[in-house]
């Protein structure tokens, strides 16, 4: 890490910034919330990927999700990840992957030794965390112990029942421009890493929690995975926030003076899945 940091406060807990290097040399910027577990036990080590449709967000507007994160008890190193259409597919997947290789080696720093290593995310930012699940898979490395998906974007068709409802009346889709963006042929289109939701193959998937919210334009993409991979034989953990004030779009606020409507909903999901998922790893 570098020896340059910063410690700031916000409404988020405490967090400091700094850099990671990649193996070509390039410093990504990231930032770490959290702390050891102060028992002795390692927390759990995630790392967490903001929204903004591939084309908008930075570490500031990923604060809400890491800080429900750092809250349920892990140690997050959240990835400022370059987006689209300047950088499109593989490149965002090329860094996160970096960074999920920089964090596992120096996990007993971050985390305590034997941190269970987790991905994490929210809309975009989920589609990412799903994508380098995938890589770390098949790259044998490193071992991860779940994925946290929260909205994920997972299907660039945009012609679920929940997406249409939400886009109601309107000529333009956020969400569509920003595939479009990302995707930077048509081939990519089919790539599992990029779109995961069409990923033929689900074996040799850790634990993975989803959360939507009842009105959530990812609703129905979201769930429609969670089908495939508990089909597939994984531990699945899902959750519908019933009349969810606001989200996702709570979920993509930069330093939000009130928190999140549904923050205690989410907490208790995630230590529930903390301790599941660490209990499944372990055995």
């Amino acid at each position: 890490m570098s020896d340059t940091t910063v410690k700031t406060r916000s409404p988020a807990p405490d967090f400091i910034d700094t850099v990671a290097p990649t193996a070509s040399g390039e410093s990504v910027a990231v930032r770490l919330y959290g702390s050891k577990g102060k028992s002795g036990e390692p927390s759990p080590l995630v790392l967490h990927f903001h929204g903004g449709a591939f084309v908008e967000g930075d570490l500031d507007s990923g604060c809400t999700v890491a800080g429900l994160l750092a809250s349920a008890g892990a140690r997050v190193v959240s990835v400022a990840y370059p987006l689209s259409p300047e950088h499109p597919f593989p490149r965002p997947l090329e860094i996160g992957y970096e960074m999920l290789q920089w964090s596992y080696k120096h996990r007993t720093r971050l985390a305590g030794k034997g941190a269970p290593m987790y991905v994490a995310g929210e809309e975009a930012g989920a589609n990412l965390a799903a994508g380098v699940c995938l890589m770390a898979r098949d790259q044998r490395h490193p071992p991860l112990a779940g994925q946290i998906l929260l909205s994920p974007m997972l299907n660039p068709c945009a012609g679920t029942a929940s997406l249409r409802a939400a886009n109601g009346d309107a000529t333009e889709c956020k969400w569509a421009e920003g595939w479009s963006k990302f995707l930077g042929c048509t081939y990519d289109g089919i790539h599992p890493y990029a779109v995961p939701a069409m990923a033929q193959r689900l074996a040799g998937l850790p634990a993975t929690l989803i959360m939507v919210g009842d009105e959530d334009p990812m609703h129905d993409e979201a769930l429609a995975y969670a089908s495939r991979l508990q089909a597939a034989g994984h531990l699945v953990q899902q959750h519908v926030f019933k009349v969810a004030q606001q989200w996702p779009d709570a979920l993509l606020e930069p330093r939000a003076p009130e928190p999140c409507p549904c923050a205690g909903a989410v907490l208790e999901q995630l230590a529930l899945f903390f301790e599941t998922s660490r209990c499944r790893a372990q055995a």
